[in-house]
């Protein structure tokens, strides 16, 4: 099977990360692929920034020194190599992860402790061996984000998480309410709150029950479907037609047109004024497909992306929910940072005072924390705000 780029970017990551600095002609070879494709790959890499790159060579990043501190009043980066080495299980590196990753990379930078990255591909059945090579490197705690996709491949894929000889967090994924996984850390997004923020907007500016065009190939798009039911029933709304079903346009061309004229045909026949749309990608090629169409944004439909990774650089910039990816990041590895200090510091403790002990005889636990964090709205042309309302 031909290699992916997301595979040969985790190839090229784990390279600089051993080596520490590497020329691009050396990893081409390593790679086995040309010293072009390698440019392009160090070029990508770096403008994530996962990657250092200077005059032909690339190094894996380090946190700033010093006793400066940041612009915000932020404090400076500890020394590089003064805290833990962690281990990040991500699905991509690209797109909406490419904000999470940054988010942990500079809080581990603030912390002196180095960041090791593994990506699945959304292979969850890759994710058990992904995350044992991040153990293999060193990783003394790791941020998880599986690369789950339908909606039984938490069930299938993740008993082993709940059973890691680390410390764990998982990141932008909730577990089944009662399962294993239930009980270790977590920091994700509230989509649930993000799709309320959209509807109401919408209904605010005078639409009627806005429609929802989505995927349910992820785990985001799998929480706006269910937060779409929940925001139209806590705002006393009725469904105004079901979910129009969506997928990526590259993968499934009949079917991502499928999507365009169901919408088509709702904004014709005057069911709809308003639609949410899941991702930005959708929703920008829908707006240029529709308008091919007849069908103009804002003048026909008030239109609301989800994800606003690209959404402000459509011809008509999108409104969007902004789910706080980057934060999310910082916030699950200053947590993960945090359990590894106490983890070390009861073991300095040694022979000191005994640990608080529970009835059943077992040191008492800090408690596990699910930090939720709210998306927010950003309102632009696409929804029609300033315009006279439809009629």
């Amino acid at each position: 099977m031909r290699e992916s780029a997301v595979e040969r970017h985790d190839r090229l990551l784990a390279l600089v990360r051993e080596r520490g600095t590497a020329r691009v002609s050396d990893l081409a070879a390593q790679l086995g692929v040309s010293p072009v494709t390698a440019r392009r790959d160090v070029e990508a890499l770096a403008a994530k920034g996962l990657l250092d790159r200077v005059h032909g060579q690339v190094s894996w990043p380090r946190g700033q020194g010093g006793a400066e501190r940041r612009a915000g009043g932020e404090p400076a980066a500890a020394a590089p190599g003064s805290g833990p080495v962690l281990g990040l299980l991500a699905p991509s590196a690209t797109y909406y992860f490419a904000e999470v990753i940054r988010g942990a990379r500079e809080a581990a930078a603030r912390a002196g402790a180095r960041l090791i990255l593994r990506i699945s591909d959304y292979r969850p059945e890759d994710d058990r061996a992904r995350t044992e090579g991040l153990l293999a490197a060193g990783a003394e705690g790791l941020l998880v984000a599986p690369g789950w996709r339908a909606p039984g491949d938490q069930a299938e894929h993740s008993d082993w998480i709940a059973e890691l000889p680390v410390p764990a967090v998982l990141l932008e994924r909730r577990a089944t309410p009662g399962s294993a996984l239930d009980g270790l850390d977590r920091v994700s997004s509230d989509h649930r709150h993000g799709v309320v923020l959209a509807v109401r907007h919408l209904v605010g500016l005078g639409h009627r029950s806005p429609l929802l065009v989505a995927r349910a190939d992820s785990p985001t798009a799998l929480a706006v479907r269910s937060g779409y039911a929940e925001a139209l029933g806590a705002l006393g709304l009725d469904e105004p037609g079901p979910v129009i079903d969506s997928v990526p346009s590259e993968l499934d061309p009949e079917g991502f047109e499928a999507a365009v004229r169901a919408l088509h045909s709702a904004v014709a026949s005057g069911a709809a004024t308003a639609a949410l749309v899941h991702n930005d990608v959708d929703a920008i090629q829908m707006v240029q497909r529709l308008a091919e169409l007849g069908v103009r944004v804002p003048e026909d439909l008030a239109l609301i992306a989800y994800d606003d990774e690209v959404a402000a650089l459509a011809d008509t910039p999108l409104t969007a929910v902004a789910p706080p990816k980057r934060q999310v990041g910082r916030l699950a590895t200053d947590l993960l940072v945090e359990r590894l200090a106490q983890a070390a510091a009861d073991r300095a403790e040694g022979g000191g005072e005994a640990p608080v002990e529970v009835p059943d005889g077992r040191p008492e636990e800090d408690p596990r924390r699910h930090v939720t964090l709210l998306p927010r709205l950003r309102v632009r042309a696409s929804c029609g705000a300033g315009q006279p309302k439809p009629n």
